[in-house]
Protein backbone atom coordinates (compact mmCIF):
# COMPACT_ATOMS: atom_id res chain seq x y z
CA UNK A 1 0.00 0.00 0.00
CA UNK A 2 2.80 2.45 0.69
CA UNK A 3 4.23 1.73 -2.31
CA UNK A 4 1.03 2.81 -4.37
CA UNK A 5 1.14 5.94 -2.43
CA UNK A 6 4.71 6.20 -3.41
CA UNK A 7 4.31 6.11 -6.86
CA UNK A 8 1.53 7.73 -6.76
CA UNK A 9 3.29 11.14 -5.50
CA UNK A 10 6.20 10.54 -7.54
CA UNK A 11 3.58 10.40 -10.81
CA UNK A 12 2.01 13.44 -8.86
CA UNK A 13 5.47 15.22 -8.81
CA UNK A 14 6.38 14.27 -11.93
CA UNK A 15 3.39 16.05 -13.83
CA UNK A 16 3.49 19.52 -11.25
CA UNK A 17 7.28 19.44 -12.70
CA UNK A 18 6.08 19.39 -16.01
CA UNK A 19 3.58 22.18 -15.59
CA UNK A 20 6.27 24.23 -13.83
CA UNK A 21 8.74 23.96 -16.62
CA UNK A 22 6.35 24.58 -19.23
CA UNK A 23 5.12 27.77 -17.35
CA UNK A 24 8.57 29.16 -16.44
CA UNK A 25 10.32 31.61 -18.17
CA UNK A 26 14.24 31.20 -18.29
CA UNK A 27 14.25 34.99 -18.59
CA UNK A 28 12.89 35.34 -15.70
CA UNK A 29 14.76 33.05 -13.39
CA UNK A 30 18.21 33.96 -14.52
CA UNK A 31 16.84 37.73 -13.28
CA UNK A 32 15.62 36.51 -10.54
CA UNK A 33 19.10 34.79 -9.81
CA UNK A 34 21.33 37.53 -10.63
CA UNK A 35 19.44 39.44 -8.44
CA UNK A 36 19.63 36.83 -5.41
CA UNK A 37 23.58 37.38 -6.00
CA UNK A 38 23.59 41.03 -5.87
CA UNK A 39 21.72 40.62 -2.61
CA UNK A 40 24.61 38.09 -1.13
CA UNK A 41 27.08 40.70 -2.93
CA UNK A 42 25.76 43.64 -1.22
CA UNK A 43 25.52 41.73 2.03
CA UNK A 44 29.38 40.83 1.85
CA UNK A 45 30.10 44.29 0.88
CA UNK A 46 28.14 45.59 3.79
CA UNK A 47 29.98 43.40 6.58
CA UNK A 48 33.36 44.20 5.01
CA UNK A 49 32.58 47.76 5.73
CA UNK A 50 31.50 46.78 9.64
CA UNK A 51 34.40 45.19 10.13
CA UNK A 52 36.46 47.87 8.32
CA UNK A 53 34.64 50.67 10.85
CA UNK A 54 35.46 48.14 14.03
CA UNK A 55 39.34 48.39 12.82
CA UNK A 56 39.56 52.13 12.53
CA UNK A 57 37.26 52.27 16.05
CA UNK A 58 40.13 50.23 17.66
CA UNK A 59 42.59 52.33 15.63
CA UNK A 60 41.24 55.34 17.16
CA UNK A 61 41.57 53.97 20.73
CA UNK A 62 44.83 52.84 20.23
CA UNK A 63 46.40 56.16 19.16
CA UNK A 64 44.18 57.89 22.18
CA UNK A 65 45.63 55.40 24.67
CA UNK A 66 49.42 55.88 23.09
CA UNK A 67 48.39 59.76 23.35
CA UNK A 68 47.99 59.31 26.71
CA UNK A 69 50.76 56.95 27.45
CA UNK A 70 53.08 59.29 25.87
CA UNK A 71 51.50 62.02 28.35
CA UNK A 72 52.30 59.71 31.61
CA UNK A 73 55.97 59.44 29.78
CA UNK A 74 56.50 63.15 29.93
CA UNK A 75 55.20 63.25 34.05
CA UNK A 76 57.22 60.57 34.99
CA UNK A 77 60.20 63.04 33.58
CA UNK A 78 58.72 66.44 35.38
CA UNK A 79 58.49 64.22 38.36
CA UNK A 80 61.85 62.95 38.83
CA UNK A 81 63.23 66.98 37.48
CA UNK A 82 61.42 67.72 40.95
CA UNK A 83 63.02 64.85 42.69
CA UNK A 84 59.70 62.92 43.31
CA UNK A 85 60.63 59.97 42.42
CA UNK A 86 57.32 58.22 43.88
CA UNK A 87 55.23 60.49 41.35
CA UNK A 88 57.78 59.07 38.63
CA UNK A 89 57.05 55.62 39.08
CA UNK A 90 53.05 56.41 39.48
CA UNK A 91 53.05 57.77 36.18
CA UNK A 92 55.42 55.01 34.48
CA UNK A 93 52.76 52.19 36.21
CA UNK A 94 50.19 53.83 34.56
CA UNK A 95 52.04 54.18 31.12
CA UNK A 96 52.85 50.20 31.97
CA UNK A 97 49.07 49.45 32.57
CA UNK A 98 48.72 51.43 29.00
CA UNK A 99 50.72 49.99 27.07
CA UNK A 100 49.59 46.33 27.71
CA UNK A 101 45.87 48.18 26.89
CA UNK A 102 47.67 49.10 23.39
CA UNK A 103 49.53 45.16 23.09
CA UNK A 104 45.93 43.94 23.47
CA UNK A 105 44.51 46.45 21.13
CA UNK A 106 47.07 45.40 18.51
CA UNK A 107 46.17 41.93 18.49
CA UNK A 108 42.87 42.41 18.49
CA UNK A 109 43.43 45.27 14.82
CA UNK A 110 45.33 42.53 13.13
CA UNK A 111 42.92 39.63 13.59
CA UNK A 112 40.05 42.20 12.55
CA UNK A 113 42.72 43.26 9.64
CA UNK A 114 43.35 39.92 8.51
CA UNK A 115 39.06 39.56 8.79
CA UNK A 116 38.77 42.49 6.47
CA UNK A 117 41.27 41.58 3.68
CA UNK A 118 39.64 37.98 3.45
CA UNK A 119 36.34 39.67 3.30
CA UNK A 120 37.44 42.23 0.84
CA UNK A 121 38.90 39.23 -1.51
CA UNK A 122 35.84 37.27 -1.08
CA UNK A 123 34.05 40.83 -2.32
CA UNK A 124 35.73 40.73 -5.21
CA UNK A 125 35.60 37.07 -5.93
CA UNK A 126 31.73 37.43 -5.83
CA UNK A 127 31.97 40.78 -8.34
CA UNK A 128 33.73 38.86 -10.52
CA UNK A 129 31.24 35.89 -10.78
CA UNK A 130 28.54 38.27 -10.47
CA UNK A 131 29.38 40.31 -12.98
CA UNK A 132 30.75 36.82 -14.87
CA UNK A 133 27.22 35.45 -14.99
CA UNK A 134 25.22 38.54 -15.91
CA UNK A 135 27.57 38.53 -19.36
CA UNK A 136 26.01 34.62 -19.57
CA UNK A 137 22.81 35.52 -18.44
CA UNK A 138 22.00 38.21 -21.13
CA UNK A 139 23.96 36.20 -23.82
CA UNK A 140 21.12 33.49 -22.74
CA UNK A 141 17.98 35.82 -22.42
CA UNK A 142 19.28 36.75 -26.01
CA UNK A 143 19.74 33.22 -27.62
CA UNK A 144 16.12 32.11 -25.74
CA UNK A 145 14.50 35.33 -27.14
CA UNK A 146 15.77 34.50 -30.77
CA UNK A 147 14.95 30.53 -30.73
CA UNK A 148 11.27 31.96 -29.08
CA UNK A 149 11.06 34.06 -31.71
CA UNK A 150 12.18 31.43 -34.26
CA UNK A 151 9.42 29.08 -33.00
CA UNK A 152 6.83 31.63 -33.07
CA UNK A 153 7.70 32.00 -36.74
CA UNK A 154 8.01 27.63 -37.39
CA UNK A 155 4.70 27.53 -36.07
CA UNK A 156 3.32 30.75 -38.11
CA UNK A 157 4.91 29.24 -41.21
CA UNK A 158 2.80 25.30 -40.65
CA UNK A 159 0.07 27.80 -39.48
CA UNK A 160 0.45 29.41 -43.58
CA UNK A 161 0.44 25.54 -44.75
CA UNK A 162 -1.91 24.18 -43.47
CA UNK A 163 -4.23 26.96 -44.37
CA UNK A 164 -2.45 26.79 -47.74
CA UNK A 165 -3.95 22.94 -48.01
CA UNK A 166 -7.08 23.76 -46.83
CA UNK A 167 -7.49 26.77 -49.21
CA UNK A 168 -6.20 24.21 -51.81
CA UNK A 169 -8.83 21.72 -51.39
CA UNK A 170 -11.39 24.92 -51.42
CA UNK A 171 -10.69 25.66 -54.56
CA UNK A 172 -10.35 22.00 -55.78
CA UNK A 173 -14.31 21.91 -54.67
CA UNK A 174 -15.07 24.99 -56.07
CA UNK A 175 -13.87 24.10 -59.66
CA UNK A 176 -15.43 21.08 -59.09
CA UNK A 177 -18.56 22.71 -58.74
CA UNK A 178 -18.31 24.94 -61.85
CA UNK A 179 -17.74 22.41 -63.58
CA UNK A 180 -20.76 20.84 -62.88
CA UNK A 181 -22.91 24.04 -63.04
CA UNK A 182 -21.17 24.64 -66.52
CA UNK A 183 -22.26 20.59 -67.79
CA UNK A 184 -25.54 21.48 -66.24
CA UNK A 185 -25.96 25.16 -67.98
CA UNK A 186 -24.69 23.43 -71.49
CA UNK A 187 -27.22 20.25 -70.70
CA UNK A 188 -30.14 22.35 -70.63
CA UNK A 189 -29.10 24.93 -73.18
CA UNK A 190 -29.03 21.64 -75.39
CA UNK A 191 -32.59 20.63 -73.85
CA UNK A 192 -34.00 24.19 -75.28
CA UNK A 193 -32.43 23.78 -78.80
CA UNK A 194 -34.32 20.64 -78.97
CA UNK A 195 -37.65 21.68 -77.94
CA UNK A 196 -37.43 19.20 -74.76
CA UNK A 197 -38.11 22.00 -72.74
CA UNK A 198 -39.61 25.30 -73.06
CA UNK A 199 -37.86 28.53 -73.13
CA UNK A 200 -39.16 30.97 -70.94
CA UNK A 201 -37.11 33.73 -71.44
CA UNK A 202 -38.57 33.13 -74.93
CA UNK A 203 -42.65 32.43 -74.56
CA UNK A 204 -44.82 31.20 -77.15
CA UNK A 205 -48.80 31.16 -77.02
CA UNK A 206 -50.86 28.02 -76.89
CA UNK A 207 -52.69 29.27 -80.25
CA UNK A 208 -49.23 29.93 -82.34
CA UNK A 209 -48.05 26.47 -81.11
CA UNK A 210 -51.48 24.57 -82.67
CA UNK A 211 -50.87 26.62 -85.62
CA UNK A 212 -47.05 25.90 -85.77
CA UNK A 213 -47.92 22.15 -85.24
CA UNK A 214 -50.79 22.52 -88.47
CA UNK A 215 -48.43 24.22 -90.76
CA UNK A 216 -45.54 20.82 -89.58
CA UNK A 217 -48.46 18.65 -90.23
CA UNK A 218 -49.24 19.38 -93.33
CA UNK A 219 -46.09 19.94 -94.95
CA UNK A 220 -45.08 16.45 -94.33
CA UNK A 221 -48.66 15.56 -95.55
CA UNK A 222 -47.95 17.22 -99.20
CA UNK A 223 -44.32 15.72 -98.91
CA UNK A 224 -46.13 12.08 -98.76
CA UNK A 225 -48.77 12.36 -101.09
CA UNK A 226 -45.97 13.31 -103.50
CA UNK A 227 -44.08 10.10 -102.61
CA UNK A 228 -47.21 7.63 -103.22
CA UNK A 229 -47.96 9.37 -106.89
CA UNK A 230 -44.13 8.28 -107.52
CA UNK A 231 -44.50 4.97 -105.97
CA UNK A 232 -48.04 4.16 -107.64
CA UNK A 233 -47.33 5.48 -110.92
CA UNK A 234 -45.18 2.79 -113.35
CA UNK A 235 -42.31 3.64 -114.94
CA UNK A 236 -43.11 2.74 -118.46
CA UNK A 237 -46.42 4.80 -118.16
CA UNK A 238 -44.38 7.39 -117.02
CA UNK A 239 -42.45 7.38 -120.05
CA UNK A 240 -44.89 7.04 -122.68
CA UNK A 241 -46.49 10.27 -120.80
CA UNK A 242 -43.43 12.09 -121.38
CA UNK A 243 -43.00 11.00 -124.73
CA UNK A 244 -46.35 12.24 -125.51
CA UNK A 245 -45.47 14.73 -124.62
CA UNK A 246 -42.87 15.65 -126.95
Amino acid sequence: MAGVFKRMGSILQAKTNKVLDKAEDPRETLDLSYEKQLDQLTKVRKSVADVATARKRIELQAAELQKQADKLQGQAKAALEQNNEDLAREALTRRAALGEQLADLKTQHDQIAEKEQKLIETSQTLQTQVEEFRTRKETIKASYTAAEAQTKISEAVSGISDSMSDAGQAMLRAQDKVAQMEARAGAMDDLLSSGALTDLSRPVDDIQAQLDKVAQTSTVDSELAALKAQVATPPEIASGSEESAQ
